[in-house]
């Protein structure tokens, strides 16, 4: 993936390659343990200057997005990893035998590292008692300022897993969790850094799920005419930040890009008004479709509507599903 930076933009240059790196591992462009370019590849690549690269760099470790190995270079983080036990089996592609003998075989593996049959049955129990907690339900959070990222996660992940699902804002967290501190923590990895601090008082998981790639709404932008008005609608207002930015990077000046959320009536009825072709999010649809028709006098033509309605990818909700033992 190739990052470019709008200079004529009033989005900082830092922030518009900060987005895309983001939206770039979100989407699984970058996967997890991916080693990112060089600040010198992305110098050559960008324009911008290697100090400007490297403190985008620190922020997304900061932000608990990459990191940093001495010596080696930027990796994306793996935040999908299982927790660590006191074993060392070693991995096989898949179960080839019945699973007692697998039980046994993992049992004696313990053995073999000096555990007794106890510590075994411990170290067992408790990975056990673990996952059951974690699996117990699902806790969507991010801060109250962007409380639709939250819903949007939910609402993709409610009819796939078979536990509650419940929408939390970040501010809020500790409260529920000291109520209550069975779960897994999910949200984006824009918030998953201060997410871990919480979970790891409470000794549950924070896990950070992936975006669609939104390849299908992408080719549909690059296909656009030169001066077309693209109307972005959502309940979140970080996924209008980052689209804008993704959309100014693929087409600059070409296009002339409105955001609007999507309970804001009076942006919305301009954006309608402007817009040759309105992408939204699923939650947001019926409301674009029902200010069309209430306005429709108003406008000298419909726009196309295209609707994102997957809004993780389907890798990262059976991988959650697989690590927390959750199934249909």
């Amino acid at each position: 993936m190739r990052f470019h930076i709008q200079q004529d933009s009033d989005i900082p240059a830092s922030t518009q390659l900060y987005n895309q790196i983001c939206f770039a591992i979100a989407a699984r462009h970058f996967p997890p343990g991916h080693r990112l370019p060089s600040t010198r590849q992305l110098a050559m690549q960008t324009g911008l200057h290697r100090n400007t690269i490297s403190k985008v760099y620190r922020q997304l470790e900061i932000d608990g997005v990459v990191e940093a190995i001495a010596g080696s270079g930027i990796y994306v983080r793996d935040n999908l990893t299982k927790r660590e036990i006191k074993q060392s089996v070693s991995p096989k592609e898949k179960i080839s035998e019945p699973p007692d003998q697998e039980a046994k075989k993992a049992i004696d593996n313990f053995i073999n590292l000096g555990c007794t049959l106890q510590e075994t049955r411990e170290i067992l129990t408790n990975e056990i008692d673990w996952r059951i907690k974690c699996g117990a339900r699902i806790i969507v959070s991010t801060p109250r300022e962007d409380i639709g990222a939250s819903m949007l996660i939910a609402e993709d992940l409610s009819p796939k897993v078979n536990v509650p699902v419940e929408v939390v804002p970040m501010e809020e967290l500790e409260k529920v969790l000291s109520s209550s501190s069975n779960g897994t923590i999910v949200t984006s990895r824009y918030f998953l850094q201060p997410l871990e601090k919480v979970a790891k008082q409470f000794g549950v998981r924070a896990i950070a799920v992936d975006l669609s790639d939104f390849q299908k709404e992408l080719k549909i932008i690059k296909e656009l005419d030169a001066g077309s008005c693209v109307g972005i609608v959502s309940i979140s207002p970080g996924l209008l930040r980052a689209a804008e930015v993704i959309i100014h990077s693929m087409r600059g000046s070409e296009l002339m890009i409105m955001t609007a959320i999507s309970d804001n009536n009076v942006r919305l009825l301009s954006l309608l008004k402007a817009s040759n072709n309105i992408v939204c999010d699923g939650p947001s649809l019926s409301v674009v479709e029902n200010t069309l028709l209430k306005n429709r006098s108003q406008l000298m033509r419909l726009p196309q509507i295209i609707c994102a309605k997957n809004y993780l990818s389907i890798d990262t909700i059976n991988q959650l599903k697989k690590e927390i033992g959750v199934f249909n």
